[in-house]
């Protein structure tokens, strides 16, 4: 099998500061201590083509980071991503202009894409066509529902035909039909080879899809194997984290946040 995406020892981090103060002290003076978030720490993975990976974790663990790394839209503080292939990022407000219209928005985010405008020309309808959004599609962003963002980014990003498909999330808004719509384009791709990572909290849809699991936890990675060895340990964590009150739930949230932050 061939390699599609190479995660070599990747790690974001994000100086924080408590005001303006001490962000001037960090940039004029050399070598100055202060607290650094691991958003992702030394996470390593490698993803084969055919591979449908879910990246699971509870909020805030890492996996949106880790997308946009993938989609290339995020840097990495340290380590490397090798990528061989064209990469689309699936997320409900990835790429999209809230003035401009859903149609002005398939036209700007292809551009950007490096799509011609005769293939934009080309392409068009076949994304008004799934998309769904009738006479939405000539009306501004700002005024769409989560759900019709979603619609017009998927629309847009499936239907360019990458070779590495990010999805985050995208499949958590708007109706079911639609979103069974989507897989069954996602299933598509899946024959076809292509290499996808899908961001969900829905363990249904990831038992469905998935054929990988990366689970993230606390900006590390905690587990990385075939779906039926690693699933089956994340589902028993979810279960027992949900049984413990609110308050056990934010001190283990908050025990975790403490761990990614060093000073340096």
């Amino acid at each position: 099998m061939n390699v599609s995406v190479t995660i070599d020892h990747v790690s974001k981090e994000y100086r924080i500061y408590r005001n303006n103060k001490e962000r001037m002290k960090d940039a004029l003076i050399p070598k100055h201590k202060n607290k650094t978030f691991y958003a992702l720490n030394d996470l390593s993975l490698t993803a084969y083509e055919g591979d449908v990976i879910g990246l699971v974790g509870i909020n805030g663990s890492g996996k949106s980071t880790l997308s946009n790394m993938i989609g290339g839209s995020l840097m990495p503080t340290h380590g490397k991503i090798k990528r061989n292939g064209e990469v689309s990022v699936i997320a409900i407000n990835a790429g999209l202009n809230n003035q401009l219209t859903g149609l002005e928005n398939i036209e700007f985010k292809m551009l950007c894409m490096g799509f011609t405008r005769k293939q934009i020309k080309d392409l068009t309808p076949e994304i008004i066509e799934f998309s769904e959004l009738g006479e939405f599609i000539y009306q501004p962003v700002k005024k769409y529902s989560s759900g019709m963002r979603s619609k017009l980014g998927f629309s847009i990003n499936i239907t360019t035909n990458p070779d590495i498909l990010v999805i985050d999330e995208a499949l958590s808004v708007g109706d079911q039909t639609f979103a069974q719509k989507c897989l069954d384009k996602i299933y598509e791709y899946k024959k076809q080879n292509k290499t996808i990572f899908f961001v969900s909290h829905n363990m249904s849809q990831v038992r469905q899809f998935c054929t990988k699991i990366a689970w993230i936890e606390g900006g590390v990675l905690r587990e990385y194997g075939d779906l039926d060895d690693v699933l089956p340990q994340y589902e028993k964590f979810l279960k027992d984290f949900k049984k413990l009150s609110k308050k056990d739930q934010k001190a283990y949230k908050d025990q975790l946040n403490d761990s990614r932050f060093v000073v340096k």
